[in-house]
């Protein structure tokens, strides 16, 4: 992709200094295994993609990573300051859980209009809620306010060495899985920052996703660094105004593509997945599998990056999407059974179909036989 160098506004900050490198995501993958387990890979084999199920990550999502790498990075340089943080949910919910493990105290600013649930996360692990604003941009400018005012620690979602090589320990525990791509959600770029500096060394192809509309980081990667606000979206965990800089940075070094979706396929995708996979996502969740379908690989790995949704916006889902159905699967191929180059292979006339044996026990072993010896299934993935 381009390089989208610096910043250059007079507005951003200068992170020229501010260095992000595979050591890092593997000091932060030796402070994590004490305290989350690996999560894990599923075939999700009518979709044709393997799953990183985050969704089943502690507090529900990824974020956890970041912010308890950042708080134990923080411990290790002998900051122990209250840390305060902005967020539409999930990484509140990270900082919430890690700061009560750590026993530091926590502050999260989360917008009006956040998923009840995720404010109900937050609160139950001790961290002092205040809502403030209507997106995430406005919470973010209240948490900066209140950090400068009181001296607290302010942890960006994204914008964070240490955050950053916590998301990237997401990409350590799928590289021995050997995909040839791997799908991420963007949002501000934690995620798909930290996956590409942990798979690029290992030629794994990144590709970023992204809504229509929601799209801050593809735009600002091609040189728009205009703020511009989000449209409403079932994706309420990716709608960032403004996208990291340290993060814009590296996305523009390492992601060979980022792609964008409609906000109906992200609808039918979340649907699908819960009908068909039986797993649980949120809207920003399955946005990587809902980019799937327009990237080309034979191993595409998506990762369901969140599952907290509420269950009034599930049901209502539910409710209103039907899905296509899904494509019916190839047959199996059979030997002396594949048609001729130029099309279907001729009916057998009646003088050569094979005539039945009699006995019916025998027959049923003979079809067993035939089948284990000539059947050749496709290798799974």
């Amino acid at each position: 992709m381009p390089d989208a160098g610096r910043a250059t506004s007079g507005n951003e900050p200068d992170v020229g200094d501010v260095v992000v490198t595979v050591a890092d995501v593997l000091a932060a993958q030796a402070r994590l295994r004490r305290y989350l387990p690996q999560t894990p890979l599923h075939h999700a084999e009518r979709f044709g993609v393997m799953l990183k199920l985050e969704n089943l990550q502690r507090t529900g999502s990824y974020k956890v990573r970041g912010a308890l790498n950042a708080l134990l990075a923080a411990r290790e340089r002998g900051d122990r300051r209250p840390v305060i943080c902005a967020s539409a949910g999930n990484h509140a919910q990270g900082v919430a859980w890690a700061a009560y493990r750590l026993g530091v105290p926590a502050i999260t600013v989360m917008p009006h209009g956040a998923p009840e649930t995720k404010i109900a996360g937050v609160a139950h692990w001790g961290a002092t809620v205040r809502q403030h604003g209507h997106s995430y941009d406005e919470a973010f400018a209240f948490a900066k306010e209140l950090a400068e005012q009181n001296g607290y620690r302010f942890l960006s979602a994204f914008d964070d060495p240490d955050v950053i090589a916590g998301q990237g320990t997401v990409g350590i525990e799928i590289a021995p899985h050997a995909p040839d791509v791997v799908i991420v959600p963007i949002g501000g770029g934690g995620l798909a920052s930290g996956v590409a500096l942990a798979l690029k060394s290992q030629g794994v192809r990144v590709v970023g996703a992204q809504v229509e509309g929601v799209d801050s980081m593809i735009r600002a990667i091609r040189g728009d660094t205009a703020p511009k606000d989000p449209v409403a979206s079932l994706a309420d965990g990716v709608r960032v105004k403004v996208p990291g800089f340290i993060t814009r940075r590296l996305c523009a070094q390492l992601l060979d593509d980022v792609v964008t979706v409609r906000e109906a396929e992200l609808r039918e995708t979340l649907v699908r997945l819960a009908l068909e996979e039986h797993l649980i996502a949120e809207g920003a969740g399955a946005l990587a599998l809902a980019a799937g379908r327009r990237v080309a690989g034979k191993r595409k790995c998506a990762v369901v990056s969140g599952g907290n949704i509420d269950a009034a916006v599930l049901a209502q889902l539910l409710s209103d999407v039907r899905p296509r159905p899904p494509r019916k699967p190839r047959r199996r191929s059979v030997e002396g059974d594949a048609p001729p180059a130029g099309g279907r292979a001729p009916a057998r006339t009646a003088a050569e179909r094979p005539v039945p044996p009699k006995n019916t026990a025998r027959a049923a072993r003979s079809v067993a036989q035939e089948a284990e010896t000539a059947v050749h299934e496709e290798t799974i993935w």
